[in-house]
Parts: C-alpha cells; structure tokens; sequence
C-alpha cells in the first residue's frame, strides 16, 4: 500500500524522525566492513541497508533471517559484505556494459542539441553533414 504524507509531515520538526540520514550523521545507524558502509534505513525483516563505497551509494541490501540479498540479483549470501561486493560488481559490469555499447550520437541528434552543449568534435561533424534532401518539400 502506498500513502502520501502531508506537507505537515514531510516538514516535521522532530529531528529524530529523518528518513534517510547520511553516514555521517551521529544519529545514523552505520555498519563498517571492508571497503563499504552500511547505513541503516529501516524495516525489520529485511532491514534495509544503503551502501557506499568512498562516499557515494551505490546502491541498498537486505538482511533477511537467514541470508542477506541486494536489490540487483537473485542470489542469496552468507554476510554483508558479500551481497555488497556482488552489488558492487553488478554496478561496475552495467557500467562497462553501457559504456561499450553506447553509439555516438547521429548528426540529426546533434542538430537538436544546444549550441553550447556541442563539443568541438561535434562541431566538426556537423560542418562535414550534407543532409539528404529527398525528404524536403518546398511550402
């Protein structure tokens, strides 16, 4: 079920009632282990945990009863730190992934940029663009 909260609420002046407080937040709940923090949010079974990695989230993990999960994968670890390294290299994997397959961008896609937003190489492709015309009607 998904409610909403009001203004009021969202505003509320009691400090303790943060939602999502940073790692370095003396009221924060945070787990170190090895190369990562855990930074608890809520819940209490799974509790949920952000995780970071020199400073930065990189994502949540979930520690069940019996076994700890992460928020990309469907497998079970023994310990924190393991589903941490597992969202870690999923993150890493997207990354080189995405970054492999992107193409540049078409000079039809460059033509819809802003001019400050173009590079200098994309300057240069579009000098070199010859659209085709077949498609131009005369009004």
């Amino acid at each position: 079920m998904i409610t909403t909260l009001s203004v009021q609420e969202a505003q509320s002046d009691d400090p303790t009632e943060k939602i999502l407080l940073a790692p370095t937040d003396p009221n924060a709940e945070v787990t170190q282990i090895t190369g990562y923090k855990l930074v608890y949010i809520d819940g209490a079974c799974p509790r949920t945990y952000r995780v970071y990695k020199a400073n930065s989230m990189i994502g949540v993990i979930f520690q069940h009863l019996t076994h700890w999960s992460n928020a990309v994968d469907k497998i079970r670890y023994a310990k924190s730190v393991d589903a941490a390294v597992g969202l870690d290299d999923f993150i890493k994997v997207t990354r080189i992934s995405t970054t492999a397959t992107e193409q540049p961008p078409t000079e039809e896609e460059l033509l819809d940029k802003e001019f400050d937003a173009l590079t200098t190489e994309e300057w240069e492709r579009l000098k070199r663009y010859v659209p085709e015309t077949r498609d131009l009607v005369a009004a």
